[in-house]
């Protein structure tokens, strides 16, 4: 039995699989905090689909994909602001114009264009099947993310909660915004060859969303959200071996089962403490 469940770290290709996935899912949970109390789920729903015509152009003209990836999804978030800044349109009515625009776009290249790329990797993710190169990218990626939460994630935590007083010690919000942004952006691109373009946004919100029912505390929070994006990501993968299924669909399944866990029984804002609290203030003696 215990033989049985050892066979996918026989496989270099699974191993690759279990350890990449388990360090993009990390950096994409530390990130979620950030998205999630900033409000910017739309917002990587939309980077996470404008992404895909930039892959596509980077393909014909030869380029790293991870390159055209992030350059069409800092395009897509300039376009955005650009709208907003200019029109009476409400920020979800433009961030549902941009994305599906971009979409789009992508799905048009790609059928003009004939290529090896195929739209169900792009669209879904293909971790099991991806080159060393490609690994690396990935990689690259990821620690560039990490380095720059480091070095700026205070700042950005300020700016998240306070712009006000961001600006009055001197920060510069919209400096830092946009330095969020492309973080957002970056782990787009490296999360899309994980669990592909469309799920992709669950890797930036979901693990987020579940550490802020548990605690109050924004580093704990962090600490939370990474540790499940990695456990959620590594198991995702492992388990996907055994089910014969889709590797990302795998992860993000576990991480909504997470999310619906802790949304029930959460110490303090989960539905069943939220239910004691009433019952409570209901009684006799509360009332009193």
């Amino acid at each position: 039995m215990i033989e049985a469940l050892l066979i996918p770290f026989q496989y270099d290709y699974m191993l690759s699989a279990m350890w990449v996935s388990a360090v993009v899912g990390a950096a994409c949970g530390l990130l979620s905090c950030y998205v999630t109390l900033k409000g910017w789920s739309l917002m990587g729903d939309a980077l996470s689909h404008a992404v895909v015509p930039g892959v596509v152009i980077a393909w014909v003209v030869g380029a790293p994909f991870a390159v055209g990836a992030f350059v069409s999804g800092m395009m897509a978030a300039g376009v955005m602001s650009f709208i907003r800044n200019r029109t009476r349109l409400r920020e979800d009515a433009v961030i549902g114009i941009v994305f599906t625009s971009f979409f789009g776009a992508g799905l048009f290249l790609l059928s003009i264009f004939p290529s090896n790329l195929r739209l169900r990797t792009i669209v879904f993710g293909n971790i099991l099947g991806i080159a060393e190169a490609d690994v690396v990218q990935m990689l690259i990626v990821t620690g560039g993310v990490l380095a720059v939460l480091a070095v700026r994630g205070r700042d950005l935590m300020l700016v998240t909660f306070d712009p006000s007083h961001a600006k009055a010690i001197g920060l510069n919000p919209g400096l830092l915004g946009a330095l969020l942004l492309s973080l957002l952006a970056a782990m787009a691109v490296a999360a899309m060859q994980t669990v592909g373009a469309v799920l992709v946004i669950a890797m930036l919100v979901t693990p987020g969303a579940t550490a802020y029912l548990l605690t109050d505390r924004f580093g704990k929070m962090c600490g939370i959200a990474a540790g499940l994006g990695a456990g959620t990501s590594f198991a995702g993968a492992y388990l996907s071996y055994f089910l014969d299924g889709s590797t990302g669909g795998t992860i993000v399944v576990l991480q909504t089962l997470f999310f619906l866990a802790a949304m029930a029984w959460a110490p303090r804002h989960g539905v069943m403490a939220a239910r004691r609290a009433r019952r409570v203030a209901m009684t006799p003696s509360a009332a009193e």
